[in-house]
């Protein structure tokens, strides 16, 4: 495993994450619902390619500290969990923009 191409995959991966759960929401500040859903699912995705990738590094570790943690790797680990975090969020705040909108047309 080339350690460096890994990491930064990693990183590209959950930038992706975060950039589409980001997109998702000025969709859905927009009203622009399939928008919103494309850009949830190209979050979920990413993060999951991610995921993935810290999986195997997990794996490699072995727990037993195979795997040097350098400054690199932190900053891989903490783009992914914003990443997956911010995704979480999204999904969440998209509801919220559907339940708004539903209200505003009931209410005129």
């Amino acid at each position: 495993m080339d350690m460096e191409t890994t990491v930064m995959e990693l990183i590209i991966q959950a930038g992706e994450a975060r950039s589409c759960a980001m997109q998702a929401l000025r969709a859905a500040r927009g009203y622009d619902w399939e928008e919103s859903d494309r850009q949830l699912l190209a979050a979920t995705a990413a993060a999951r390619a991610a995921h993935k990738i810290q999986t195997s590094l997990i794996g490699a570790d072995e727990g037993v500290g195979k795997v040097p943690v350098n400054l690199i790797l932190v900053h891989a680990q903490d783009h992914l969990m914003n990443a997956m975090l911010c995704r979480e969020l999204a999904e969440e705040i998209v509801i919220l923009h559907r339940e708004v909108q539903a209200l505003k047309r009931v209410n005129g």
